[in-house]
């Protein structure tokens, strides 16, 4: 066992075997493998894709940018040319992931469901019964924001502030603060993001 956990593919293999038995058991539910079964298929995967991003959004805001100014100038590489490209590339796919999976969590649930988060309850005329389309809308569109937020502007900047592109050193330091503002937009809105993403599926199903 320890074989397995000294290495990270493979630990990571086991787990995902480990989760298909789970899932298969729950393929012989009264549900059988029907809409509620894949339903819950992509929601397990828009979590764990939420995890891994979120986590990494965690990481950068609460560790890595507020320690960064207290690493001796050089340990600092260690972090800039090693961790941080490594951990922006999980960080910037799991986005990809969420969202992807989000997507189809509300294609799996029919019944107009994403036409009604999407436009925040007012698809076929609002009432107080429409409510929960509009919390769960606007967790989504923060959700949106933060995605486009790591794809059009924290990824292109970190690339010039890690030195992964040609930049002279204003450019970086430019770039780099760039993205930690964006980076902390991001750690701004996920939090009323998670709020409506636990709530509603809590409260309004």
């Amino acid at each position: 066992m320890a074989g397995i956990l000294a290495n990270f593919r493979n630990t990571v293999i086991l787990s995902v075997i480990l989760a298909l038995v789970m899932i298969i058991a729950y393929s012989q539910s009264p549900h059988g493998m029907d809409a509620a079964f894949w339903q819950a298929v992509a929601r397990w995967l828009h979590v764990f894709f939420g995890i891994l991003w979120i986590g990494l959004l965690y990481y950068f805001n609460f560790v890595q940018i507020r320690k960064m100014p207290d690493v001796p100038a050089e340990l600092k590489p260690g972090v800039t040319k090693y961790i941080a490209p490594e951990a922006l590339f999980w960080f910037r796919w799991g986005a990809v992931g969420t969202l992807v999976m989000g997507i189809v969590v509300m294609a799996t649930r029919g019944g107009g469901y994403g036409k009604e988060v999407m436009t925040l309850g007012l698809a076929d005329g609002y009432s107080a019964a429409d409510k929960g389309y509009t919390l769960m809308g606007v967790g989504a569109y923060l959700a949106i924001i933060m995605f486009l937020n790591v794809w059009v502007i924290i990824w292109p900047n970190q690339k010039i502030a890690l030195g992964l592109v040609e930049a002279d050193a204003d450019a970086k330091a430019k770039a780099g603060r760039i993205a930690m503002l964006a980076s902390r937009t991001n750690m701004l809105l996920s939090i009323p993001m998670l709020t409506s993403m636990t709530m509603t599926q809590t409260l309004f199903g």
